[in-house]
């Protein structure tokens, strides 16, 4: 199927040529995915002849569906359509179609087609870029004019697997100390696209190469200093990025309900396989301030991943993350190595691994996915591949377990508040009350307290 017959196929852009006269062209990524005969649900429109907003209007009536002006000063508009996952964006040409087109990042990005005529219209041979899988800039001070277009290098990069032309990685290179003039906001959505494409540990070990990934993420600069040991044959940067790669290994080879489970979009408008890898690369962010070396050499990293955990909270703050992202990947990272230590007991019983599917509820399958994706990107001298084999068999078990009762979970019930402890105990607002309440909390998670009457006799009974 040709350009003009994809077009001719797709719902909207056809109904928008039978309905509306008008100097219309298709251009950017939906262009270039037509091309590779990936799905897009969003489509970017040029129109030549008409006002954009005025246009947009039209179309929102006709399709009814959901205006938002993203740019008045640059006239580009969106329209959300009922479905609420396909959406167009309509903008006129920023003076003519070729300024426009010349002003792009990539030329795989800088293809149109004109949707009535089928002309195609590739002024710095941008389909032969996409036919041989090259990620080539336009000119490299549009770099210069938006920062951020550094970071699309990388997406573009992990997302398509397409190879960067030496050309652009220069000129990546030149500019990569203005990557950070651009909105924390804007940033934050490259990132997520990057963490979310099939290649990602590809894209951030050549974002480091170009002095990139250190403007995004400082603490790398610490990963870099904290070297193989006797469980880690990797530094712990690139063990850190092993663990990407092996989160997209295991999310690939998973059963549907994983699968599903992993690109659902709870939260930040991205799905959990994107923030599930960026939790990923930033695990083991508490190493290095709690890096010690002992006598015989051994290298230890005493509860580090409590301190990556609150590490983490405030750099995502700082860099605008919202408050459920912070909150599941902090989460993550603080226990990441809970499902291994979970299923190392001495005896692992039902009623344990309960006690862990109900602390980590939701986020149990993306707990176990990176601690069996940590697991398998160590492997220092101290580990054998029977260690491996058994540690992740044990976690799948756990995986299982919970497939197999999530179903049938339900959230545990609030047996006794603090005004209820403080009134049996004849005690005041202390952090002692605190105490009873994370003790009863967890004696309902290990099942021990089952109901109101369990409850009163085990505050009734806590000795702390």
């Amino acid at each position: 199927m040709n350009i003009t017959e994809k077009i001719k196929s797709d719902f909207i852009l056809s109904e928008i040529i039978k309905n509306f006269d008008a100097e219309i062209y298709l251009v950017g990524g939906s262009v270039r995915d037509m091309f590779l005969n990936r799905q897009s649900i969003d489509r970017d429109l040029i129109v030549a002849d008409r006002n954009a907003k005025e246009f947009a209007l039209e179309l929102k009536k006709f399709f009814n569906c959901t205006f938002i002006p993203l740019d008045e000063e640059n006239k580009i508009y969106r329209l959300v359509m009922p479905d609420k996952i396909n959406y167009t964006d309509i903008t006129n040409p920023a003076g003519s179609l070729e300024k426009d087109l010349k002003r792009r990042d990539l030329t795989v990005n800088a293809v149109a087609v004109n949707i009535n005529t089928g002309e195609i219209i590739d002024l710095f041979g941008g389909v032969e870029d996409i036919k041989n899988g090259c990620l080539r800039c336009i000119d490299e001070l549009n770099f210069k004019d938006d920062p951020l277009r550094i970071l699309r290098v990388f997406r573009f990069r992990s997302i398509l697997g397409f190879k960067i032309t030496s050309d652009t990685f220069d000129a990546v290179c030149k500019y990569a100390d203005l990557i950070n003039q651009s909105a924390v906001e804007r940033i934050n959505y490259e990132i997520l696209k990057m963490f979310g494409g099939k290649y990602a540990h590809e894209a951030l070990i050549e974002a480091d190469s170009a002095g990139a990934l250190e403007k995004l993420f400082p603490f790398v600069k610490e990963l870099k200093q904290v070297p193989p040991n006797l469980h880690h044959h990797l530094d712990l940067f690139h063990h850190s990025v092993e663990t990407v790669k092996q989160i997209q290994n295991i999310y690939e080879n998973a059963d549907e309900s994983v699968k599903k489970h992993l690109e659902s979009v709870d939260f930040g408008g991205f799905p959990r396989i994107a923030h599930l890898k960026l939790a990923g690369f930033m695990h083991d962010i508490g190493k290095f301030s709690t890096w010690t070396i002992e006598e015989g050499g051994r290298h230890r990293f005493i509860k580090h991943d409590d301190a990556g955990s609150k590490i983490s909270a405030k750099l995502l703050k700082r860099m605008h993350f919202s408050n459920k992202q912070i909150e599941y990947l902090s989460t993550l990272i603080k226990y990441h190595i809970y499902p291994s230590h979970v299923m190392c007991s001495p005896e692992v019983t039902e009623k344990i691994m309960m006690r862990y599917i109900r602390r980590m509820d939701k986020n149990s399958i993306d707990d176990i996915v990176l601690a069996m994706a940590d697991r398998l990107s160590a492997r220092g001298p101290e580990i054998t591949d029977k260690i491996v084999e058994t540690n992740i068999n044990s976690l799948k078990k756990l995986l299982d377990f919970y497939i197999e009762k999530s179903s049938s979970l339900e959230p545990l019930p609030k047996l006794l508040d603090g005004k209820d402890i403080m009134a049996m105990l004849n005690i005041t607002p202390s952090p002692k009350l605190g105490e009873i309440l994370d003790a009863l909390h967890e004696a309902q998670l290990a099942g021990d307290v089952l109901t109101r009457d369990d409850a009163i006799l085990f505050v009734k009974n806590y000795r702390g």
